[in-house]
């Protein structure tokens, strides 16, 4: 019987499916995928602050992947606010996607107290909608086409099932070692995805999962994995697959997507951190010349972890009080080095070639002004 997306999928196959996973085509993805994400842990460890990639990469991933579920911010909007995502001059959209970063670190926390697992997935979701969600108890959830209102899927339903299913899906993830952790973390990403174990965040809270769990296989130190990025470039194709392997098990091109995406975004992400440690090397030796007055290296390395940076961040680091804190901002705005904007009642100091760094397709930036020394 072929498979009917408007009924509950109640004999979704438990994992790993009886078929070859790691075929020719997944090893070839595999080893370039493998690569690119050694090249990306390594990038990472060489940053002499981690405050910088777990404050920029997340908020990045955070808009992107709010994005593929139609929660649309700014880039802007999520530095602005990012110190204080309760802001009431936060939009409503902006401030959801703030919580997907607090929901990465929840999840990067709870790793150090027991491995990936339900109760993990529970804990991320929780904090993405900023409610008390559990795995679902009644049925009524599907998955609409929103252009044309068609159900495309209608997940399994019952907690009793759903907990079951879960329960597969953390062994599978955890015993099946003669499979890749890329592989595993890809056939993994799509059970999760088709048990839609909550009423809302599932591709959220899938997405965070992934990362995670190549922090505890150890491929990454923090989870800096940017997926959503390339999962928006190829989106049409994202959902297309999922429900191949639903409605035929075309597992191999859904391993195969998955891993492209990991060594595209790994990539892209090893290149910004080399661009990010250029930058600060260059931004620290300019600061020394233009502001020799003010330099302090963890001022600078300070406008890199906040590049909206308030004034009341360099008192909250102990670089000076308050004050002096503004004198010290002020100067490097004079300098060339930042941007001072105005923001309902205070004034934020913006990094602005890091932001182009961040958000530009190319890592190019404005070159700094030549040194004209403040003393």
């Amino acid at each position: 019987m072929p498979f009917d997306p408007t009924l509950p999928y109640l004999d979704l196959p438990r994992i790993p499916p009886p078929v070859e996973l790691e075929t020719r085509a997944v090893l070839k993805a595999c080893v370039t995928a493998r690569a690119a994400v050694a090249e990306l842990n390594q990038a990472g460890s060489l940053l002499p602050n981690q405050s910088i990639l777990i404050n920029s990469i997340p908020l990045l991933e955070a808009k992107a992947s709010s994005e593929i579920e139609n929660i649309v911010t700014t880039t802007d909007r999520l530095f602005r606010f990012a110190a204080d995502a309760t802001s009431a001059q936060a939009d409503p959209a902006t401030r959801e996607a703030l919580r997907y970063r607090t929901a990465l670190r929840r999840g990067a926390e709870s790793l150090r107290r027991r491995p990936l697992s339900t109760a993990t997935a529970v804990e991320v979701c929780r904090a993405l909608l900023d409610i008390r969600v559990d795995v679902r108890k009644i049925p009524g959830t599907a998955l609409v086409n929103q252009a044309t209102g068609k159900v495309v899927y209608t997940p399994p339903h019952g907690e009793t099932l759903l907990r079951d299913l879960l329960g597969n899906w953390e062994m599978f993830l955890h015993t099946s070692e003669q499979l890749d952790p890329l592989v595993r973390m890809a056939v993994g990403h799509y059970q999760f995805e088709a048990i839609h174990p909550f009423v809302d965040g599932n591709g959220r809270t899938g997405r965070i999962l992934n990362s995670l769990y190549l922090v505890e296989c150890e491929l990454l130190s923090l989870p800096i994995l940017y997926l959503s990025r390339a999962i928006i470039r190829r989106k049409a194709e994202y959902y297309q697959l999922l429900n191949q392997v639903t409605a035929t098990g075309a597992w191999e091109a859904w391993i195969v997507y998955i891993l492209e995406g990991v060594a595209e975004t790994a990539r892209w992400t090893t290149e910004r951190i080399h661009a990010i440690r250029e930058l600060m090397q260059q931004t620290t030796t300019y600061a020394k010349e233009a502001a020799p007055g003010v330099y302090r290296r963890e001022l600078v390395e300070l406008i890199f972890e906040q590049p909206y940076c308030r004034i009341q961040n360099v008192v909250d680091a102990g670089i000076a009080k308050r004050e002096t804190a503004s004198l010290y901002l002020k100067a490097l705005v004079h300098a060339g080095v930042l941007e001072e904007i105005k923001a309902g009642r205070e004034r934020l100091f913006v990094n602005t070639r890091l932001m182009e760094l961040l958000l530009n397709e190319t890592p190019e930036r404005t070159p700094l002004p030549n040194p004209s020394p403040l003393r």
